[in-house]
């Protein structure tokens, strides 16, 4: 399917979700028993503090990730791998509660925002015809992480201290990304696009390209982004507080990073059927299944407390995570185009951080307040039943606009 050009753009974006991991939910909620007892602070404490850093994240998100609409994307890669590695650096470096909190803005900036943004803006603008199949691609990148790290940095745990291997992730970033990032897009223009030396499909000449302005004036946006925004804002607290779940659920300590396994599995598949469902049936007819097997998963870990049912329940959050990745960039450059993608996803990328935070919050709320594992997710299958609904009754009018 892909050719020079074409491969190695999906190539620099899989590495780039690969370590987009070291701002992921998932992948800081592994340290989280460790920093809290060497910070001495409660779940709530660590949810509040995370929350707020994430919050000033997806502002900062906002505004940062524009500019990569107009900035060279090799540059603009550079500077996000530098802001990484120093971001993984300082996170070792943590022994008040005040630093916490700029670690954590700092990681899931470069991280989770800007890494996974610079991935899939990159990939979302380069391909037209196949753009589904190379998101999906892109994706797997995160899911391959999210099956080999939980496991490994368990491992790696119980032989050295949680500051160490963020010392040894800075280093990683600092060395490798960059010159796979030389080597796999430093010819790389804002111009360039897949086939672009052949005649563009009318969807591709003739649809409205929109500016963020004009898309914050659509109340369809708003309608997508409440489902959009579902995945994260649930996941990212089930995530965070996976120590709480499974100590609530009486599981054993590897079972949470064991099913994480199944969630990758579960998320490689999906995103492989969901790169030719989009490219078959577009995004927009897809996106009203999307949360559904999250709104099971929640049922699931409600009704059920044997350890079996940790697999099932991260398995159906694995599936809606495949389709939501690929979804969360397709979608937008389906309905708005490509021209200013880069300002639009800096946007969406920015709401979709905002509800990792908002989930923690809330979550950490919710837990300090008495709250059990079973009503928070009473709490989130409702909020998932109703999102659905609404996209349901306006599924006819998520269409792109043409000129």
């Amino acid at each position: 399917m892909f050719k020079n050009l074409s491969l190695k753009v999906v190539i620099f974006g899989f590495i780039f979700t690969f370590f987009s991991s070291f701002g992921q939910s998932y992948f800081i909620g592994i340290f989280n028993s460790s920093i809290r007892n060497d910070l001495s602070i409660t779940h709530g404490q660590f949810g509040t503090i995370y929350a707020s850093a994430t919050l000033v994240s997806s502002l900062a998100l906002v505004w940062v990730g524009k500019k990569i609409d107009d900035m060279d994307v090799f540059k603009f890669s550079l500077i996000v791998i530098i802001l990484l590695s120093f971001a993984c650096f300082f996170f070792s470096t943590i022994k008040y509660v005040p630093i916490l909190f700029i670690g954590i803005f700092l990681l899931r900036l470069s991280g989770q925002g800007l890494m996974s943004h610079t991935a899939t803006t990159t990939v979302a603008r380069y391909f037209e015809k196949t753009r589904g199949k190379a998101l999906s691609i892109t994706w797997l990148g995160l899911s391959s992480a999210e099956f080999i790290l939980p496991v490994l940095m368990v491992f790696l745990l119980s032989l050295i201290s949680w500051r160490d291997i963020w010392t040894i992730i800075s280093i990683l970033v600092l060395i490798l990304l960059p010159i796979l990032s030389f080597i796999l897009i430093k010819n790389l223009k804002l111009t360039s696009r897949e086939g672009s030396t052949k005649s563009k499909e009318k969807i591709d000449v003739n649809i409205k390209q929109w500016k963020r302005a004009e898309v914050l004036k659509d109340y369809r946006f708003y309608i997508l982004s409440l489902n959009m925004l579902s995945m994260p804002s649930i996941a990212t607290g089930v995530f965070v507080y996976q120590s709480f779940i499974v100590s609530s659920k009486n599981w054993g300590p590897f079972i949470m990073a064991q099913s994480f396994m199944i969630y990758s599995v579960m998320s490689v598949i999906t995103l492989s059927l969901s790169g030719y469902l989009i490219d078959k049936y577009s995004s927009r007819k897809l996106i009203i299944y999307m949360n559904i097997p999250l709104f099971i998963a929640a049922l699931i870990l409600f009704l059920f407390e044997s350890p079996f049912s940790s697999f099932i329940f991260l398995g159906l959050i694995g599936i809606t995570n495949g389709f939501a990745n690929v979804l969360g960039s397709s979608t937008w450059a389906e309905i708005y185009g490509v021209r200013y993608i880069g300002g639009i996803k800096a946007l969406t990328t920015g709401l979709m951080v905002f509800a990792t935070a908002t989930g923690t919050a809330v979550f950490g709320i919710l837990i300090d307040a008495g709250y059990t594992i079973n009503s928070i997710a009473i709490f989130s299958s409702i909020y998932i039943a109703i999102v659905v609904l609404l996209l349901f009754l306006f599924r006819k009018k998520i269409e792109p606009i043409y000129i």
